[in-house]
């Protein structure tokens, strides 16, 4: 199959707290095949305090920036992908430090005609990380989907992926349009963020990816599942599914994308279902936290 022409792609790696997950990452990237495309990776540390930066900061062939303060995954990111357009990359790849990558990753995202403006791949779940791990045999594990592809569900504003917790059988096999691109990967033209910007860092955590989707979406650039293109995901590796964090962000960034976003029946309906749970501490923190327009960190104790 014919290539595109030399390109340069930046891939941008956030660690916070999880050395050991970016370092099996990076062991992945190293093996990525490149053709004739220019590689770097840089890792940004979102102000660890686990030794992190002592320890990356000693791995060779990656750029390391270490972050003053916790930016959150919009702001820790927004950091490594002005990094990749100041040294003029065509490319930024978005990649979470709890993935490892298949070898022609790249070259399976990159291959001509597929070359489009924001492409994600097929995401297994990592063994060992699955929802029902009771569920699958031996030989299946490594082939639960985790994404392949995924639609915003506008009546809840949640982001819903395809196909998870099935074993790939060949079911998601066609190259298509997807309306949402998952922040655990995908590959975006440096166009896209030169005409839309970067992620939103009023989110700090969680939807930040639905909201650049939006985003992009009406600037008429098209996202595309491209399923040759594997990597596999510790679901939840850094912030723990189903924790008070994931809880605060999730239900005040629900409230921030519906007030931007969504229709004004939808707005209200996310209102109430919100209201209906501050008995929840964590999630009434998050919602006076909305109503005031404390938005980046808020004031989630555990930050």
């Amino acid at each position: 199959m014919a290539t595109v022409d030399k390109l340069k792609i930046s891939i941008v790696v956030l660690n916070y707290n999880g050395y050991k997950d970016t370092i099996e990452c990076l062991e992945s990237l190293n093996q990525l095949e490149k053709d004739n495309h220019e590689v770097e990776i840089i890792v940004v540390d979102n102000h660890s305090t686990d030794n992190s930066p002592k320890i990356l900061s000693k791995i060779k062939g990656i750029k390391f920036i270490e972050n003053t303060q916790n930016l959150g995954y919009s702001g820790g990111n927004n950091v490594g992908i002005r990094k990749g357009l100041e040294d003029r990359a065509d490319y930024i790849l978005i990649l979470n430090n709890d993935t490892t990558v298949d070898s022609r990753l790249l070259v399976n995202l990159l291959s001509s005609p597929r070359v489009n403006d924001i492409i994600c791949p097929k995401i297994y779940f990592s063994k060992g990380f699955e929802f029902h791990k009771k569920r699958y045999k031996e030989n299946e594990l490594g082939k639960v989907i985790w994404y392949v592809g995924a639609k915003i569900d506008w009546q809840n504003i949640i982001g819903v992926h395809r196909g998870v917790d099935e074993v790939d059988k060949g079911q998601f096999s066609k190259r298509e349009q997807i309306d949402l691109a998952t922040g655990a990967c995908f590959l975006a033209k440096r166009e896209v963020f030169e005409k839309i910007g970067f992620f939103d860092e009023k989110y700090f955590l969680y939807l930040e990816d639905m909201d650049f989707c939006v985003r992009a979406k009406r600037a008429n650039f098209k996202i595309v599942f491209e399923p040759s293109a594997i990597i596999w995901h510790k679901n939840a590796g850094s912030s723990g599914s189903g924790s008070d964090l994931q809880d605060y962000f999730i239900t005040r960034n629900r409230l921030l994308f519906a007030l931007k976003y969504a229709k004004l029946r939808t707005k209200i309906a996310v209102l109430r279902h919100v209201i209906s749970q501050i008995a929840n501490p964590t999630k009434r923190k998050a919602f006076f936290d909305f109503l005031v327009c404390n938005f980046g960190k808020g004031s989630f104790i555990n930050k």
